[in-house]
């Protein structure tokens, strides 16, 4: 056997074993926006397709956020089995600039600034109530400039700066007409029945109103792991 072809052959195994090794993709941490400025969360064929419509000032919404994410984001969307859309359903000027903040992030940051905020809510979120009373007139604003002045009275803005986001890049993402636009159309759009946060579909059957066990549940019947 000539001695070239003898040494590429010795190296077959070698690169068979490389390719064995080559790490799984971890789904949890991908995040890519739709066409229509959703987030999916995990791989985009997973079989099992959860569709979420939250509010960030919903705390049933961080509920679920919180006592799912060691298994939904950790076991089922990791695996590439399960995957995430979370869409926005906008209830109040809080919750726009909320969602601005979290998407100011881009698709790298997103995923952990969608988790930050529901893991920190029950901290930010007393803060509109005291700032809204001491700043009566905070309706008669501009509904952007709301949203922009409960940021900074709830401290998310500063959660923000020090997660990277520039003073700059955030005052440009609350200026940004056509990503608010986009942002407030999910709600817009979201079907009839749609009416409360969390809605829930599971591969595009509505889910009635259930807390994260009974939807975990659901999932793992629909061949989740």
């Amino acid at each position: 056997m000539p001695p070239v072809l003898s040494a590429a052959l010795r190296f077959v195994p070698a690169a068979a074993l490389l390719l064995a090794a080559a790490p799984a993709t971890d789904w949890s941490q991908v995040a890519r926006p739709t066409a229509k400025g959703a987030y999916v969360f995990g791989n985009p064929a997973a079989p099992v397709k959860l569709v979420e419509y939250g509010s960030y000032t919903c705390s049933h919404c961080a509920d679920f956020a919180n006592e799912s994410a060691p298994v939904l984001k950790g076991q089922m969307i990791r695996s590439g089995k399960v995957s995430l859309e979370y869409r926005h359903l906008i209830r109040d000027p809080a919750d726009l600039g909320a969602a601005i903040l979290a998407r100011c992030a881009g698709p790298r940051g997103f995923g952990a600034a969608h988790a930050m905020i529901f893991a920190t809510q029950a901290t930010w979120l007393p803060k509109l109530g005291t700032y809204q009373q001491a700043h009566p007139d905070i309706d008669a604003k501009p509904l952007i400039a709301q949203a922009r002045s409960y940021m900074d009275a709830a401290g998310l803005t500063a959660a923000m700066r020090a997660r990277g986001l520039t003073p700059a890049k955030i005052n440009a993402c609350f200026a940004d007409k056509a990503e608010v636009a986009r942002i407030t159309a999910m709600t817009g759009d979201a079907p009839v029945e749609v009416r409360s946060t969390p809605t829930f579909y599971i591969n595009g059957e509505l889910q009635p109103p259930a807390g994260w066990d009974k939807l975990e549940a659901v999932l793992r019947a629909k061949g989740a792991r």
